[in-house]
């Protein structure tokens, strides 16, 4: 008995009957049976059949059979996990093939036509009965030696309660439990319906989600939660994950039904939730017919191509009927990538990658000159605050410079929309980063505000992206891969998320609310501490946070705030038709003076000291060196209170 159930269980790993095959397998039945019913049809008697007419009459039933077959994909199940839905599909199919058969028989008899086309009705039942059956037994038979030759496999279980009793949840159920490989022993189903709550599926009990605590986690020894519900909303999928990581669940999530393998679920493809679906904010609702028109045609510029902002306004451009799409940035590698990509995944947009410095003044205008844009997404900067805070002639040089730069072009070159993407660290400024993209800022303004402008001037202002190069999200994911320590600066600091996807949306609806000299605010949701995106990231993979991964607090940095803002002391905020998108009003913003000293700095940037830059910087936003004044004076004391 062994010996056969390991020979079978064998066969099954290694062997599953492909759709084609069981179609091809049903079809042949359906003309063997029909023949069968034919010889039962003559009491067993085969010399009283009419053998022309049996076979003719077998090959018209076959067809109408199969025809119904491809309705109703009663050969789509895999036979060894053949469920009541499966078996009922089967039955729908012969009942309607054997309904039609004896209709066409009726309707043959009453019209003066070949009479070979009538088949008998009594042999046609004969057959429906032979054929349902047969169908039936050949899968329950299947699935009855699968379970036999599986039943003394003994795998570690991994005991999971289900998101959702409803039809997706009765789909994953029945895919963890009619595979034992994969390890899984679902304990209940969790539903908002109080209406199913208390009763059972199949045997299983459907809890309400107050189950989700400590106690009922650990008495029965639950491992992990698999959100298996369809049309949830991003913020109650937010609330239900950190509920379950709270209590140290691991959370899986199945992907929506267009991603399954040919249409069916497996285990493979479950899958971990991501930090982003933490964030807990619905889906953005767009303007589509305003960015539609805005883009229609439009030849357009993106600066900075190859980076995580500008790389993704690219790929949201591509759902637009834009003539061109110019792509500009200095690193090569990322711009090899970047056209890789394009190429594979975005053929039908006509582009054109290039290696260009935005600061060589020569070099931009040769690209303004060939392509005339009419839109400039201007992505391209230096972000990296510690970095630039050593080298703030490079600060000033490339995202200010670099600025100056684009702006002349656009207005010399006549293009009609200039969007700039800033940061909520440009608001009272307390490092180099954000009082430079302060500064384009004012230039942005400043140029909007001349008479006789016609470019449209805009600015884009939000704050920290999820999983951008450089950012702290994949500074975390190395340091737990490689088994901590995660390092945080402060416990208290926070700053505010968006995934890239949020960001570059309302970057291009912003655009085209603007009509110039606008500074726009993204609704971001509330500051997340990053100690709080530290523990989440490690639960997320599986790990404990100060037991399996330790978490360093190592002090802030120079210039670094404990919390951002989004305005500034001289700001008040407006709302637009978008219920995430309000405008940064100033009361006063004439950058006249400020814009004249840029340029005069532009001319001689090396010629000066670091001290001298910062006192530039100190000079053009006023707000920097307060803020900066304030943040390094909490920065000393917080040194001083570690010392201590």
């Amino acid at each position: 008995m062994e010996l056969i159930r390991s020979k079978a269980s064998g066969f099954f790993s290694n062997f599953s009957v492909p759709r084609w095959m069981l179609f091809s397998h049903d079809t042949f039945a359906v003309y063997i049976t029909f023949l069968f019913a034919y010889l039962l049809r003559f009491n067993l008697i085969p010399s009283g059949i009419p053998v022309a007419s049996a076979a003719f009459h077998g090959l018209i039933t076959t067809l109408v059979y199969v025809v119904f077959m491809l309705i109703f994909r009663s050969y789509a199940g895999l036979i060894r996990h053949t469920t009541l839905t499966d078996v009922s599909l089967v039955f729908v199919a012969t009942s309607s093939s054997a309904i039609i058969l004896i209709l066409l028989s009726l309707i043959f008899r009453s019209v003066p036509l070949n009479q070979n086309f009538v088949v008998p009705i009594s042999v046609i039942l004969i057959h429906y009965v032979v054929i349902t059956v047969f169908l039936f037994s050949m899968r329950i038979s299947v699935k009855m030696l699968f379970r036999f030759a599986t039943s003394s496999i003994k795998i570690p279980t991994k005991k999971v309660l289900l998101y959702g009793a409803g039809e997706m949840g009765f789909i994953v159920k029945r895919v963890l439990l009619s595979d034992p490989r994969g390890g899984f022993s679902v304990q209940g189903f969790i539903d908002d319906n109080r209406h199913l709550q208390g009763k059972k599926i199949n045997g299983i009990h459907v809890y309400g989600p107050e189950i989700l605590s400590p106690d009922f986690i650990a008495a029965q020894k639950i491992e992990t939660l698999i959100l298996s519900i369809r049309n949830i909303s991003q913020t109650k999928k937010s609330e239900i994950i950190r509920k379950a990581i709270d209590i140290n669940l691991e959370v899986l999530e199945t992907p929506a039904m267009e991603k399954w393998l040919n249409g069916h679920l497996d285990i493979g493809h479950f899958r971990k939730v991501k930090l982003e679906d933490l964030l807990g904010r619905d889906p953005i609702k767009l303007d589509m017919e305003l960015i539609r028109k805005g883009l229609a045609k439009k030849t357009i510029l993106v600066t900075g191509a190859a980076g995580s902002i500008g790389s993704e306004i690219v790929r949201q451009l591509s759902l637009f009927s834009t003539y061109y799409v110019i792509l500009v940035d200095q690193a090569e590698t990322p711009v090899f990538l970047l056209e890789n990509e394009m190429r594979k995944d975005f053929s039908h947009m006509k582009f054109k990658t290039l290696l260009a410095d935005i600061t060589n003044a020569e070099k931009m205008e040769l690209i303004f000159q060939t392509y005339h844009p009419e839109i400039v997404f201007h992505a391209a900067a230096y972000k990296h605050v510690p970095l630039l805070e050593g080298n703030p002639h490079e600060a000033f040089r490339v995202n200010v410079g670099g600025t100056r730069v684009l702006i002349n072009l656009s207005v010399r070159y006549g293009v009609q929309k200039f969007v700039l993407i800033s940061t909520d660290k440009a608001v009272n400024p307390a490092n180099i980063m954000g009082a430079s993209k302060r500064l384009c800022e004012m230039l942005v303004q400043s140029e909007a505000m001349k008479d006789g402008i016609k470019t449209q001037f805009v600015t884009t202002r939000f704050g920290n992206v999820l999983g951008s190069n450089g950012s702290v999200i994949p500074l975390f994911k190395s340091q737990i891969e490689n088994g901590g320590p995660v390092t945080v600066t402060h416990p208290e600091i926070s700053r505010y998320f968006m995934t890239i996807t949020e960001a570059c949306q309302l970057v291009l609806e912003a655009g085209f609310i603007g009509k110039g000299g606008e500074i726009f605010l993204f609704d971001m949701g509330e500051p997340v501490k990053i100690v709080d995106l530290a523990v989440n990231m490690i639960r997320l993979s599986g790990y404990e946070p100060w037991k399996d991964i330790e978490i360093e607090f190592t002090g802030l940095r120079p210039g670094e705030k404990l919390f951002e803002e989004v305005l500034s002391h001289k700001e008040e905020i407006l709302p637009t038709y978008h219920e995430k998108i309000k405008v940064a009003k100033e009361e006063h913003c004439d950058f006249k003076n400020e814009v004249i000293k840029v340029i005069e700095a532009l001319h001689d940037i090396y010629g000066i000291s670091d001290s001298e830059i910062i006192e530039l910087f100190e000079s053009l936003v006023p707000e920097y060196k307060l803020s900066k004044e304030e943040v390094n004076g909490h920065y000393l004391s917080q040194l001083n209170v570690e010392a201590k």
